[in-house]
């Protein structure tokens, strides 16, 4: 009897178990914690994407990730630069806070990072590809990176601290190196890759395979491309980055080379090439240079064909990275790691193809400001196209650790996506971003500036070395050529906006928007004011500093560098010393002489390795009467301006002689490395 009563009760056990367990919940998808692929391009602008546009190319494997996840249209970054970018990704915080503010700054790999809380996880991470932080990875099991920029053909990668070069494709050879990461990677745990590609960036040179692959195509020119930023202000009119003027002709436009600064690209890129890459190239270009050659175009001819070379190479890089990712994606299939692996496509920012005239990004407006994003999560998302929410960059690192089960830390900034991709968002979703922009003085000349957009109005403050203010209807001018801020009508909705700024900035707790505000040029009294300048080396005409005799008109730099209209009281030498002779009209006794000169390392501009001062009668025999070497040659300051000042002991003198050494090319360190040096004179002052 007891064993029948014993049976009785298992059997009733067994079954209410399991009427249980069919009654219970499904296990959540994060039960089995998702692997998570970052797949990121640079410079890859979402207008060269088909999904997104499909006017310009063909992208069929990034569209295949579109088609089976969610596509966002309402994507954007916080600073529209590459290491800043990355550093957001990264740690979940604006710049001002992680303190990667411009490509200048070397990343501080010690703070914390989404990969490193994964690690800690149990998370095994990898980093492939373009890195450009300066500083090595931290948080990885394994890295393999490209240095700074990196390069398209034959390039050095470091694999965890070791530096060799490989033959190749560098889109082909980062995928290759991914793969082989996957197959030796510990199976019995998630992963984490960020893999990076190189490509699409500047100078845009296409695989072997593609090298004419659009030489057949007559792109349509952008409805914008001869912008004359009429209502807009200087930092639009001052920039670097106009197609038609500032792309190099070897560098960027693959032409035979006409200039030292046209062969050093020689040296640095076509040189790294194997005799048969060489010859690939040679004949890829070699007729249709000829042919542009002797068409002999100028004006809008000239500046049409250089968009068309420039699109034919861009947007034959991307054909590269697509045809990769379709190698990547075909390998998650074939290893049954598709339903479980967070497939992320993006790109550091946004680029501009052409529209204002323009290539490169930085500028909030909206083709630099918007990042392609696609997330593809089988498990959790549906495919989709998001057109409402507004997302960051920012909430990337948030987003990884919420799928991945970890508790997303409080000093996080950024949001998870993970609601809005299961189409979930939440009430309090944000109705405005914040953008600020920092790399100024620096390449391309784009002014520091921050702004809001919102779903209809982009609002912004240029300041610095200017203090002024635009305003865009994004619904009645998409291409964002009508500044409104002046109309009256507009005043509230101004109001209004700034009040939202204000909260943004205070809420990202970046509250020194007005810290940094113009200072007007000085005049200085002295007795070489007015007086003729005769120079050894010509200054360069896009920094004539006053003109002909700008070194003694009296104009003088503030102390900070810059004036309301920036480099104006500067003479800009590139690669030449500043020799000057200045006539004082007569001989005059003087107590001092002196000369400002300014470093920007951004851009460029370095401080003279020393300067030497001389004093004549009769314009013929000159005596030195004081060297100053630099004693902060090695001094890496973003902006410094330092004023050389020699005793003249009240001798007689009619003739005033400053010479300036100039570094001749930029240092090891510098991003720029043996290219032209710049230096920048101010105003000679004689006392």
């Amino acid at each position: 009897m007891k064993e029948l009563k014993s049976t009785h009760f298992f059997l009733i056990t067994s079954l209410l178990l399991f009427t249980a367990s069919c009654n219970s919940p499904k296990p959540r998808s994060t039960d089995k914690k998702p692997n998570i692929l970052f797949i990121m391009a640079d410079d890859h602008a979402y207008q060269a994407i088909s999904s997104y546009d499909g006017s310009l190319n063909q992208t069929p494997n990034i569209d295949r990730l579109a088609k089976d996840g969610m596509r966002f249209t309402n994507s954007f970054c916080t600073n529209s630069i590459c290491g800043p970018s990355r550093a957001v990704m990264l740690t979940g915080k604006y710049s001002h806070i992680n303190g990667h503010i411009d490509n200048n700054v070397t990343f501080d790999g010690s703070q914390q990072t989404f990969p490193k809380l994964l690690h800690e996880a149990g998370y095994q991470t990898a980093m492939i590809g373009k890195w450009h932080l300066k500083s090595d990875p931290t948080g990885f099991d394994y890295w393999n990176i490209l240095p700074g920029q990196g390069q398209y053909y034959n390039p050095d990668f470091i694999e965890n601290g070791e530096r060799k070069r490989i033959l190749g494709y560098v889109t082909d050879i980062t995928t290759d190196i991914a793969l082989n990461w996957f197959d030796k990677r510990d199976k019995e745990k998630p992963f984490c890759m960020l893999l990076h590609h190189k490509a699409p960036h500047r100078n845009w040179m296409p695989a072997p395979e593609y090298l004419n692959k659009y030489d057949s195509v007559d792109f349509p020119v952008p409805e914008t491309y001869f912008d004359d930023y009429a209502t807009r202000g200087e930092a639009e009119r001052d920039q670097l980055m106009e197609i038609a003027n500032d792309m190099y002709n070897s560098y960027d436009l693959k032409l035979p080379p006409i200039n030292k600064e046209d062969s050093d690209y020689l040296e640095a890129t076509f040189n790294r090439m194997n005799d048969k890459q060489k010859a690939d190239w040679e004949k890829a270009y070699k007729s249709k240079n000829e042919d542009f050659i002797n068409a002999h175009l100028t004006g809008k001819e000239l500046a049409v064909w250089r968009y068309q070379r420039y699109m034919q190479d861009y947007l034959a890089c991307i054909a590269s990275v697509d045809d990769n990712i379709g190698r990547v994606l075909d390998y998650l299939d074939k290893e049954g790691l598709s339903e479980n692996t967070i497939v992320v496509y993006t790109s550091d920012q946004g680029f501009y193809l052409g529209e204002h005239g323009w290539f490169d990004k930085r500028f909030i407006y909206e083709q630099s400001l918007r990042m392609p994003l696609i997330v593809r999560y089988p498990k959790e998302i549906k495919p989709s196209v998001n057109d409402k929410d507004m997302v960051l960059n920012l909430d990337f690192a948030s987003t990884f650790l919420d799928f991945a089960g970890i508790p997303i830390p409080n000093d996080m900034q950024g949001r998870s996506l993970r609601k809005v991709l299961d189409s979930d968002t939440p009430d309090d979703w944000r109705d405005a971003i914040y953008y600020r922009y920092y790399e100024y003085p620096g390449p391309h000349s784009v002014k520091r500036h921050y702004g809001i957009r919102t779903q209809r109005y982009k609002l912004v403050h240029f300041y610095f070395d200017v203090d002024y203010w635009e305003l865009f209807d994004l619904k009645n001018d998409p291409l964002e050529v009508n500044n409104l801020y002046n109309q009256p009508e507009y005043s509230s909705l101004i109001d209004s906006l700034k009040i939202k700024l204000d909260d943004l900035q205070k809420e990202y707790n970046d509250t020194t928007g007005d810290q940094f505000l113009p200072m007007p040029d000085v005049e200085v009294e002295n007795l070489a004011k007015n007086c003729t300048v005769k120079l050894a080396f010509p200054y360069h005409k896009k920094y004539q500093g006053g003109g002909e005799n700008g070194l003694t008109n009296g104009i003088c730099t503030n102390e900070k560098g810059l004036g309301n209209s920036g480099y104006s009281a500067w003479q800009g030498f590139e690669g030449d010393n500043l020799d000057a002779i200045i006539d004082l009209g007569k001989i005059t006794k003087a107590s001092s002489i002196s000369c400002g000169f300014l470093q920007d390392i951004n851009s460029w501009i370095f401080l003279p390795r020393k300067v030497t001062f001389y004093i004549s009668e009769d314009g013929k025999n000159f005596t030195l009467i004081s060297e100053i070497k630099n004693e902060k040659e090695d001094n890496k300051l973003s902006v410094t301006r330092e004023i050389f000042k020699a005793d003249m002991q009240g001798q007689p003198a009619r003739y005033i002689k400053v010479v300036a050494e100039n570094i001749g090319v930029c240092p090891e360190w510098h991003p720029g490395k043996g290219n032209k040096a710049w230096l920048f004179a101010d105003e000679i002052i004689v006392k």
